[in-house]
């Protein structure tokens, strides 16, 4: 095993090399949720184009959820092939697929061309967007968190978030820009393609930023510690084995986190066209004012949470969320101004969760593991209850008309998260080096796993 961590910052790398890793690690993040952003926005032309018949909204919500069902796999994939090779050329490659798939949903020909065939295409390319997905997102958060000062980690964190923000509050805009050129007609026909064709210039960028940049310190640290280079299923199983507690701990915390996510962030546009008659334009205006303010605070936040910690910050948001759910989604039901007002208060609630992730989650486990942990734990419960939120919630609300139906499943949720969120421990400064886990507290556990593929010298 390698010395204990300490709270001092070690080889910490130059502050240039630093913002371009949260520059590169940020875009990549905007690229794949500006997918999502514009797929929720053009609901309605995707329907229309891809499930004319009898599956109409629920066929374009199961579109939404398949891309997670293949998360997990990318995760069990890239994951231990991050902790294996590195961080920077995994992140190279899930950026490029992601925004190829995404670019090349905008040239797909339309189930009236091709029939069947057309939703089968875009299943297709949901798919690879998924399960490049499947190790974007732990990678990119590995990759600025191990790059970060650990005194600074939750506000250097806090930019991979803003970019989540930023890239579906760019989707939503570019869409309701277009909207306001372009007629109805015009939307329908060909119109609701240039958003995804945009994806692929995102990427290419974000691509080029990554190429810059060395694999993080940190990682090359316990790199260089190896006498032998351990393969993928040795680290999938040091991972799964060894830190089966944090595993569990991110699970749950994820159940809560996501199911906020993607059923404010995804499914409210549908919902409020749905419930209270807005239109597709009028549900992206509410969703797009909230998002611009969640991203405004998401810095605040983070930076916030260097001295708090991480743990009361997700209290306050599990606590706010599972107290506020149902009023406000009773007064988003009342008119559009006070759908905004519910909305904001719901998404401000939120944005302590999401503003951390970067900081809490890759601190949860040692190096030579964190890509595959992170990776497998968040993904494998985005796919169950993430992904699915939406198609979740627009089948019971169809099906029994309760339109309060996403609050109490947004409680429940919050339920799970908090009894995770008893276990975690306290990382906030604490140094991410080593094959030790992380802590701030000093009377912390620490795992003393057997690592036999990375001994010390």
């Amino acid at each position: 095993m390698t010395d204990s961590p300490s709270t001092k910052d070690f080889g910490a790398p130059p502050a240039t090399m630093v913002r371009k890793a949260i520059a590169a690690s940020a875009i990549g993040n905007a690229t794949e949720w500006y997918d999502y952003g514009v797929y929720a926005a053009t609901t309605t032309y995707l329907t229309q184009a891809f499930f004319p018949g009898a599956w109409g909204t629920t066929g374009t919500m199961l579109g939404f959820a398949v891309s997670f069902l293949l998360r997990p796999l990318g995760g069990f994939v890239w994951g231990p092939i991050g902790d294996k090779v590195g961080r920077k050329h995994v992140l190279a490659l899930t950026i490029l697929l992601i925004s190829l798939a995404t670019a090349l949903i905008g040239l797909l020909p339309t189930h009236a061309s091709i029939g069947v065939w057309a939703p089968a295409l875009l299943i297709l390319l949901r798919v690879i967007q998924g399960f490049s997905t499947g190790g974007e997102y732990g990678g990119a958060a590995t990759f600025m968190a191990e790059y970060a000062p650990d005194r600074k980690r939750g506000r250097f964190g806090s930019f991979l978030e803003f970019g989540t923000m930023a890239g579906l509050s760019a989707g939503t805009a570019f869409v309701l820009l277009l909207n306001s050129i372009l007629d109805e007609d015009q939307m329908a026909s060909w119109g609701w393609r240039i958003p995804f064709l945009v994806a692929l210039p995102l990427g290419l960028v974000g691509l080029y930023l990554r190429s810059q940049l060395d694999d993080p310190p940190v990682f090359a640290e316990v790199d260089r510690k190896r006498k032998r280079e351990p393969s993928g299923l040795e680290l999938l199983k040091t991972a799964i084995v060894g830190y089966w507690r944090p595993i569990l701990i991110m699970f749950g915390m994820v159940v809560a986190l996501n199911v906020a996510n993607y059923t404010l962030l995804a499914y409210q546009p549908d919902y409020l066209k749905n419930t209270i008659g807005l239109s597709e334009s009028g549900g992206s205006w509410v969703v797009l004012i909230g998002q611009v303010l969640m991203m405004l605070m998401i810095p605040v936040f983070g930076r916030w949470s260097d001295s708090t910690g991480r743990k009361p910050m997700w209290w306050a948001s599990l606590i706010g969320l599972f107290v506020f759910a149902l009023p406000m989604y009773w007064l988003m039901g009342q008119g559009f101004a006070w759908a905004i007002v519910g909305f904001v208060v719901l998404g401000l609630l939120y944005i302590p969760q999401l503003a951390t992730i970067s900081a809490t989650f890759p601190a949860m486990f040692p190096t030579h593991v964190r890509y595959a942990g992170f990776a497998i734990s968040y993904n494998v419960s985005t796919a169950a209850f993430g992904g699915t939120a939406p198609l979740v919630n627009d089948w019971v609300v169809g099906d029994t008309g309760w339109h309060l139906f996403p609050a109490a499943y947004m409680m429940a949720a919050c339920v799970i998260g908090m009894v995770a969120l008893y276990f975690l421990k306290e990382t906030a400064g604490a140094s991410l080096r080593g094959t030790d886990i992380p802590s701030a507290e000093p009377d912390a556990e620490v795992d003393d796993v057997p690592e036999p593929a990375l001994p010390s010298r």
